[in-house]
């Protein structure tokens, strides 16, 4: 069936697919410029998830408990590639982007509840990266009122070049400069003996106190980023990447994923080699702290390179972080969404990229800006949106009208239920804990935890009985697409499903609320 998508034509940094070539890739060479055709989405949102949150955050880890809150990374590769595998399906198979399959399968309140939250989200953490650039360019010894303003102009020129493939050869560009980690592993000696074994050893230095537990919390949530959601499944469809090249594209968020981890494992033994024997636990500060810190204990060059590092991240955060809203909102306002289009012929999504970027770094320049305030509510966010971001994928990944063959199998939808519940659980603990710091962490993770293994021994044996996909298809699914979404049968409704609703609405509305109040209480103090 014929989708949504203009010109199935695949244009990408390193090589095009033509639309008439779509024989079979018997030779290695076949395939390995097929997959660097492909090559893009999956890396790119990656890689832009290792922004300045995600650096600061596995610096911190690396400075207060040295090697031993490795483990924690492997962790997440299989959270990672089932999640933006879920995502990367729908965008191929549907066509469209995912506020819009929100919109249209859910209703026109969770669309525009979903977009307005990830925008908001978005904005906040658009802030964080300028201050990532901030800091870095201040060690750099570059004014903040020189680097802001010139990576605005910069991120705009880029995404507004009316190229696909300009931009995302652009994008490799700044995913390349992330390399700058290998000289910086080299210099600062780690204990690589360590290193392998904490990263399959669990164990917290120090004990399991509640900042530890927080800590590894942060970690999972800066890694696992509502905005990537959006990000991806809307970058397939700009880069028309169909079924056909669905396992291409699996490949290049396997890629990503291990890549991601990767460079936070390495960046984390960093700051462990370089400062955990300079003071205890809680002795970071923040960022430019940490490129200090390198600079006086390693070396001058060390905190150099960290400084390019969390530039790089800063910026390629900012890119892909600020691509997500204008996609989120075109799909909502049935604008047109395409990084191939003039500036002319799509306004609301370029004039919403330009608009975040001025705002948020007007922001950043504000003098007394609360820019504490502003990291706390994107931690508190991230812990609000993640559980219904998550459950909205599960069930859009579910949805016969929307993927037909394509929709998840029954092993699928179990190891995706079991992710779904544990992030629920690390993202409820971090909004609750960051609105009410004497809350003791570890009682809450454990009540929170006994609660969703109620849930799951409730729930998982009839997700275990799930349809899966129709046995009755019998043509080649590469070449299944969704039909337009206005022929779509509505989506079924069950007890359960109402109640999963509601429950969402319930937990959205008083953390929400309970947000709100926080923000004020430290604004006003």
């Amino acid at each position: 069936m014929r989708g949504e998508a203009e010109n199935p034509q695949i244009s990408g940094a390193f090589g095009s697919i033509s639309e008439h070539d779509t024989g079979a890739r018997r030779t290695l060479r076949a395939r390995l410029l097929t997959l660097l055709a492909i090559i893009g989405p999956g890396l790119i949102v990656m890689v832009g998830d290792n922004d300045a949150g995600g650096v600061s955050t596995y610096a911190q880890a690396g400075q207060n408990f040295g090697y031993t809150l490795l483990w924690t990374l492997p962790l997440l590769i299989p959270v990672l590639i089932v999640n933006q595998e879920m995502v990367a399906r729908l965008g191929a198979v549907t066509g469209v982007g995912h506020g819009r399959l929100i919109r249209e399968r859910f209703g026109r309140r969770w669309g525009n509840v979903s977009v307005g939250s990830i925008l908001l989200l978005n904005f906040l953490i658009i802030v964080t990266e300028f201050i990532g650039i901030d800091l870095s360019m201040s060690y750099l010894g570059v004014s903040p009122y020189v680097s802001v303003p010139a990576a605005v102009v910069l991120l705009f020129a880029v995404t507004a070049s009316g190229s696909f493939r300009r931009w995302e050869r652009f994008m490799m560009l700044f995913v390349a400069v992330n390399a700058v980690i290998v000289p910086l592993v080299l210099v600062s000696h780690p204990h690589f003996s360590s290193v392998a074994t904490h990263a399959v050893t669990p164990g917290i230095r120090g004990g399991a106190t509640s900042s530890a537990v927080l800590l590894i919390i942060s970690i999972i949530g800066t890694t696992v980023a509502p905005w990537q959601l959006y990000f991806q499944q809307s970058n397939i469809v700009d880069k028309k990447i169909t079924p056909r090249w669905l396992n291409y594209e699996r490949v290049d968020t396997i890629i990503g994923s291990v890549i991601v981890v990767v460079g936070a494992g390495l960046l984390m033994a960093v700051t462990a080699a370089g400062l955990s024997h300079h003071g205890g636990t809680n002795s970071y500060t923040n960022a430019l702290g940490v490129a200090r810190g390198l600079a006086r204990h390693v070396g001058h060059g060390s905190g150099t390179l960290f400084a390019v590092l969390l530039l790089n991240a800063s910026v390629i955060g900012a890119a892909a972080v600020t691509l997500a809203s204008s996609y989120a909102l075109a799909d909502v306002l049935g604008q047109r969404q395409s990084l191939g289009s003039r500036v002319r012929d799509a306004k609301a999504f370029y004039g919403t990229f330009a608009a975040l970027l001025v705002v948020a770094g007007t922001v950043t320049l504000l003098p007394g800006a609360p820019l504490g305030l502003i990291t706390l509510a994107v931690q508190a966010m991230c812990g609000l949106m993640l559980p219904s971001t998550t459950v909205f994928v599960l069930l859009l990944c579910n949805d016969r009208e929307v993927l037909g063959p394509w929709v998840n199998s029954r092993l699928m939808n179990i190891v995706a239920t079991l992710i779904v519940s544990i992030l629920a659980v690390l993202s409820v603990t971090m909004m609750i804990t960051t609105l009410f710091t004497a809350v003791n962490v570890v009682r809450l993770l454990e009540i929170l935890t006994l609660a969703a293994v109620i849930g799951l021994a409730v729930g998982l044996p009839r997700v275990a009985r799930g349809t899966g996909p129709t046995a009755t298809f019998t043509g080649d699914r590469r070449e299944w697409r969704m039909p337009r979404l206005a022929l779509l049968a509505p989506p079924p409704t069950s007890l359960g499903r109402r109640i999963l609703f509601r429950a969402l609405a319930t937990y959205l509305l008083v953390a929400g609320v309970l947000l709100i109040v926080r923000i004020v209480q430290l604004a006003t103090s």
